[in-house]
């Protein structure tokens, strides 16, 4: 989820940090790389595209340093890994503990973090009424952006193996 400018990269680093130095975590240089790689890129990251590129910056990293600096983040509240994707997001609002719900695009890949105080009750009312109790949320949701909703009126894509929706 890219940031959209330098200027609010940068405010959510120093916010990363600040909320790491409030917890007594340490705030190393490679959880700022991978961070910063997450606040910069416009779709999720998978832990070996995220690799890759810690790789061309630094040279050798194996696969477990990025899981365990992925882990960090995740546990800081500084970033999500969106499960139906095997990747991760930067958190729009980072540093709390909330209920987020994830919009994934089908033929994109875009994913938008919102958090519906009514989306997390109405899933704690259904599965309550089925004597059920729900465990971790994000919520994933699956459908089409704005963006390739607008595009199917111009006829179907078949982009990530899924066509637009019909209208």
């Amino acid at each position: 989820m890219a940031t959209g400018t330098v200027q609010n990269m940068q405010d959510a680093m120093i916010a990363a940090a600040a909320i790491c130095r409030a917890r007594g975590a340490r705030w190393t240089p490679l959880r700022q790389e991978v961070i910063a790689l997450l606040l910069a890129t416009e779709r999720p990251s998978t832990a070996y595209a995220l690799l890759d590129r810690l790789r061309a910056a630094r040279g050798a990293v194996a696969p477990p340093t990025v899981y365990r600096t992925l882990d960090f983040l995740i546990g800081q509240r500084l970033a999500h890994r969106v499960g139906r994707l095997n990747a991760f997001v930067a958190c729009t609002d980072a540093g709390h503990e909330h209920h987020a719900q994830f919009l994934i695009c089908r033929t994109c890949g875009a994913v938008s973090e919102i958090e519906d105080i009514a989306v997390h009750d109405a899933v704690d009312i259904a599965a309550a009424l089925h004597g059920f109790r729900r465990g971790a949320l994000p919520i994933e949701i699956d459908g089409w952006c704005g963006s390739c909703a607008a595009q199917a009126e111009n006829g179907p894509s078949q982009e990530y193996g899924h066509a637009h929706p019909a209208r």
